[in-house]
């Protein structure tokens, strides 16, 4: 993550609606760096730097349970709806 010049940090924020979640699994196993299961998937961390899995595992989620967000400005980054 980059730091802007107010000196906030620049990245995604990621959102799970636990109640929407599956357990699927797509998003640990695209990003597992960035979700884990406990029981239904879960961010490893609020804001992320920006990441092409984080995109496919929002995008690919079958339910849309997964948003990504600028941290910044609120932004909706994924999925596209």
């Amino acid at each position: 993550m980059s730091v802007n010049e107010a000196g906030d940090q620049a990245g995604w924020r990621l959102v799970v609606e636990s109640k929407r979640c599956i357990s699927s699994g797509f998003c640990v196993g695209s990003a597992p760096d960035h979700f884990a299961m406990d029981p239904v998937s879960r961010p490893l961390a609020d804001v992320v730097a920006p990441s092409d899995q984080v995109i496919e595992a929002a995008e690919f989620c079958p339910v849309e349970a997964i948003s990504v967000i600028d941290a910044q400005d609120g932004t909706p980054i994924a999925p596209k709806r």
